[in-house]
């Protein structure tokens, strides 16, 4: 594993200069030819590729548009490419910068408002040549400052144009989800079958109620995008997905005078039966027993 540690391990390693020591545009058609392999990167990458982006994992979805295609990847993160060994010639342009560029400022704070720097490689955003072309501009921008001699200014200009590229692609990602409804439907359709499935199982007594991650995992995602996704198709997160469907199941056990709030509290894989009550009076405004005693 190639493990890069800082901007300019990075940029030589594909033979550029490091304009900036936190912050560089890499331009990947540099490098020599060099073998696939698997990478830790240390700090937050942007990588944006034409449509034949063959050695990163994609998957097989269909592209939106034609004109090109973002990668985010936030630090620490290992990326591979198949096959593993083959030797071939990287393409592409990267804009990497590393967290102590932000820190202390607004965008350090907000970072994590960005959540697709944790989506997976083939949940990609894929651009029209319009949002290609504001990208490219922010761009211009950022190398144009890191070009400079570095003064008072330069910071405040480097991060400003920087968060305006990632709100951007925020809103570029929003229309993704919405042109790709009829996808997102379907996996919307997906992840309730699946809760319902594992509601009426003997999962749930056993090992408790699922996280988000569980589900994401189950549908082939990452969990920030999925969590998103599920936020954007159904204005609920996925959380509040799961309890809803837990809910129903829920209300329909506790009718069921032949039980005790004790054991439906069990088989709904809660630990303790104050937790579930305590659960059920958030979600419905009366306690189990008194739910009971209306219906």
């Amino acid at each position: 594993m190639i493990i890069f540690d800082s901007i300019k391990t990075y940029s030589e390693f594909f033979k550029n200069k490091t304009l900036h020591p936190l912050i560089n545009y890499v331009d990947l058609n540099k490098s020599d030819m060099i073998p696939r392999h698997k990478a830790r990167i240390d700090f937050y990458a942007i990588i944006t590729k034409e449509t034949l982006c063959g050695e990163f994992r994609y998957g097989n979805t269909s592209y939106d548009y034609s004109d090109g295609s973002m990668i985010f990847i936030g630090p620490n993160q290992v990326i591979g490419s198949e096959p593993e060994g083959e030797i071939h010639h990287p393409y592409g342009k990267a804009l990497v910068f590393h967290p102590d560029l932000i820190k202390g400022t607004n965008l350090g704070k907000l970072i994590h408002e960005y959540t697709f720097f944790s989506y997976e490689l083939h949940e990609s955003l894929h651009l029209s040549d319009r949002e290609r072309e504001i990208v490219d501009h922010c761009y211009t921008n950022i190398i144009s400052e890191i070009s400079q001699n570095i003064d008072k200014h330069s910071k405040k200009l480097i991060v400003a144009n920087l968060e305006l590229l990632l709100k951007y692609c925020s809103r570029f990602y929003d229309r993704q989800f919405i042109t790709r409804e009829h996808v997102n439907h379907g996996l919307i359709e997906q992840f309730e079958q699946k809760i319902n499935d594992y509601l009426w199982s003997e999962h749930l007594p056993l090992n408790g109620l699922p996280s988000v991650a569980y589900f994401a995992q189950e549908l082939h995602l990452s969990a920030n995008y999925f969590g998103d996704l599920v936020k954007k198709e159904t204005g609920k997160s996925a959380l509040e997905f799961i309890h809803l469907k837990l809910l129903e199941v829920a209300k329909e056990r506790v009718l069921d005078s032949t039980k005790s709030i004790s054991e439906v509290s069990y088989e709904l894989g809660f630990k303790y039966p104050q937790h579930f009550t305590r659960f059920f009076k958030q979600k419905v405004g009366v306690n189990p027993l008194e739910y009971r005693g209306v219906k």
